[in-house]
Formats: C-alpha cells, sequence, structure tokens
C-alpha cells in the first residue's frame, strides 16, 4: 500500500515538477547541514555554541 502511494506521489511530481528556484533552494539547505556537520567532525565549531553534556530534560510526570 505505502508503494502505491509513492507511486502516486512520482507521477504527480512527474507532472508537475518544482521549479528550478525550489530546487537550488532543496540543495542550499541541504549544502548548509552538511557544512555544519563537517565543522563539527573537524573539531571547528565553537565552543560557545555546542550544548553542556550534562543531564538530559526529563518530561513531567
Amino acid at each position: 500500500m505505502n508503494n502505491l502511494i509513492w507511486l502516486l506521489r512520482a507521477a504527480k511530481w512527474a507532472r508537475n515538477p518544482p521549479s528550478a528556484k525550489m530546487v537550488k533552494l532543496v540543495i542550499a539547505i541541504i549544502a548548509a547541514g552538511l557544512a555544519l556537520v563537517l565543522l563539527e567532525k573537524l573539531d571547528l565549531w565553537p565552543q560557545w555554541a555546542t550544548l553542556d553534556q550534562g543531564r538530559l530534560p526529563r518530561l513531567p510526570r
């Protein structure tokens, strides 16, 4: 059933593809996210922007 939904969605995109502007926007967002991950992995992320590794937040009961 789920495959049929994805097939219908793909058919809709084939009939009405997204604009070039929207594709560029999505690619820019993905590139920005990858750049942030790369900065963190290379240990170039500033210390002030890092969350404290304290205790985990707890949900109220």
